[in-house]
C-alpha cells in the first residue's frame, strides 16, 4: 500500500511535536481519529458495500457509522519532518480531528491466529478481500 496516489500527511500541533521523537523508527502506526463528518443514521445492522447485500451487526463490521465515531487506521510511515508525518494512504478527510497515534509493534499487534469471521463463509471471498484491503484489481 506504499504506492497510494496522493499526498497523505498528519500535521501535529506544535505543543505535541516532542511526542514524535523516535516515531520514525517504527514502520507502521495506528492513527485514531474522530469521524466528524458522517451524517448517516445509526443502525445496529449494516450491509458492507462490497458484501453483496449480506447484513451483519454493526460491531461485526468496519462501518464508519458508529455509536462512538472513532476511526482507526494502520498506515506506513514514509517520513517524519518537523511536525508532519508523511504516510501511506489514510482514509480520512482533510481536517479530520486526530485523537491519538500509537506505534504498531510487530509481536504485540500481529495475531497469527486471526481469521476473517463471517467473511470466510461468503462466495467470492478472495475477491472481497481485495476490496477490503483496498488492492486495485479487475472486477
Amino acid at each position: 500500500m506504499d504506492e497510494d496516489e496522493g499526498d497523505f500527511r498528519i500535521i501535529i500541533d506544535l505543543p505535541f511535536v516532542r511526542g514524535l521523537y523516535k516515531l520514525a523508527t517504527f514502520r507502521y502506526i495506528y492513527v485514531i481519529y474522530f469521524i466528524d463528518r458522517i451524517r448517516q443514521k445509526l443502525s445496529m445492522e449494516t450491509s458492507p458495500p462490497w458484501a453483496g447485500g449480506t447484513k451483519v451487526g454493526l460491531f461485526a463490521s468496519r462501518s464508519p457509522v458508529r455509536p462512538n465515531p472513532i476511526g482507526l487506521s494502520v498506515v506506513r510511515i514514509k517520513q517524519v519532518v518537523d511536525n508532519e508525518i508523511e504516510t501511506s494512504g489514510l482514509d480520512v478527510f482533510d481536517g479530520t480531528p486526530l485523537l491519538d497515534i500509537k506505534p504498531y509493534v510487530r509481536d504485540l499487534d500481529a495475531k497469527a491466529d486471526a481469521n476473517y469471521g463471517w467473511i470466510e463463509e461468503m462466495a467470492g471471498r478472495e475477491h472481497l478481500l481485495l476490496h477490503i484491503k483496498g488492492i486495485p484489481h479487475d472486477y
